[in-house]
């Protein structure tokens, strides 16, 4: 029995960073998702992961303590349709990584035959992850954004925003405006200059000293950054700087007063995913999960909108429902994450080098020992 090792190399010659094709598995994968070809974890079969989460206070030595973004993730699944894939993303992550010059986090996938459990690839994630999670919001965007929209405005200039709006870019032609809000000067730079060198439709840049400055006149705004512990110390938009019309992609958390949510269109990438979390973070969920969609199951609760105001993206995409009502609807976009984007994306990498005899191959037994 043998597996394939993709290192991240490996992968960026097999494709990992073609965003086009990435959007265009993960519109396929949400289709999927919608006929329910899927399963991921919890008795729900639809957990984002397992999380080791440590103590603010370790009673024992050595033992990490607590702190931002710090923590160890399993993100199994099994995906239909044409992926017939079975797997799991295991990542760690701290944001002090960043002073030591290593990514925030630092993810590997196992991909594993459905039928017998045998490893089919071991790969390098990070790249994985990033593009499908950039590609999500293409797929919204696609779907949601104006078509004459031409002002894209990204707060949280790193490589969850760099992907996002080569995705973007991607589905919207006739963006031709950027606005940047970031808040340290190396993480800006380097996404300049990926702007630059990835979108060359953005013939004008504007980088932002506020949020307010960011988001006014913008048709697409993306919000990106890392969000703090709570949720008081989200970045806060306020209603009125948002132009009518306006697509706020939200893979990661900001505040909004409940009254302007609930004035909004609200869509999600996969209304399984937070009823699921509704359950696992019961009430308040948000400040737990840190993605807006917890925010709309929290407003259900609350009785301040109704379960059915809480679109699913996919509804849309097959004309079940309209995207819009009018022109000048604010929609909101919340985008989970979930790891049968991975197996989607990681398992269409690993054919592609599986094909043109891209990576290592390595033994797992000729025999094994205790069969």
């Amino acid at each position: 029995m043998k597996f394939l090792y993709l290192s991240e190399p490996d992968m960026i010659q097999a494709g990992v960073k073609d965003m086009p094709a990435c959007v265009s598995v993960m519109e396929d994968m949400l289709i999927t998702l919608n006929q329910g070809d899927y399963i991921m974890g919890g008795q729900n079969h639809n957990s984002h992961g397992t999380q080791l989460c440590f103590p603010d206070h370790p009673a024992f030595p050595g033992m990490p303590a607590n702190a931002d973004d710090r923590r160890f993730m399993a993100m199994p699944a099994y995906l239909g349709g044409k992926y017939q894939m079975a797997g799991m993303k295991w990542y760690g992550s701290n944001v002090e990584n960043k002073a030591k010059g290593l990514p925030r986090s630092i993810l590997m996938m196992m991909l594993n035959d459905k039928e017998t459990g045998a490893p089919l690839a071991l790969m390098s994630a990070n790249l994985v992850s990033s593009y499908r999670t950039g590609a999500i919001p293409g797929v919204g965007a696609k779907y949601l954004a104006k078509k004459d929209a031409t002002t894209v405005s990204v707060f949280g200039p790193g490589v969850m925003g760099r992907t996002s709006l080569l995705a973007i870019t991607a589905v919207c032609p006739h963006l031709t405006t950027l606005k940047v809000k970031g808040r340290g000067k190396r993480s800006l730079d380097a996404f300049l200059a990926f702007a630059k060198a990835n979108c060359p439709t953005l013939q004008h840049v504007i980088v932002c000293d506020t949020l307010e400055e960011a988001v006014r006149d913008s048709d697409v705004i993306l919000m990106t950054s890392t969000a703090p512990v709570k949720e008081k110390d989200f970045p806060y938009i306020n209603g009125d700087w948002v132009k009518k019309g306006a697509l706020i992609c939200m893979p990661s958390a900001a505040r909004f007063d409940d009254d302007f949510l609930t004035r909004c269109r609200l869509v999600v990438d996969n209304t399984k995913l937070y009823e699921a979390w509704a359950e696992e973070f019961p009430y308040p969920s948000y400040e737990m999960v840190q993605i807006i969609g917890s925010k709309f199951t929290d407003l259900v609760h609350e009785g301040k909108i109704a379960a059915s105001d809480v679109l699913d993206i996919t509804d849309i995409m097959s004309r079940k429902i309209p995207a819009r009502t009018s022109d000048d609807d604010i929609i909101i976009y919340s985008v989970g994450g979930m790891p049968v984007e991975d197996i989607a994306w990681g398992g269409t990498v690993y054919r592609k080098a599986l094909k043109e005899g891209i990576g290592v191959e390595l033994p797992l037994w000729d025999k094994p020992d205790m069969a």
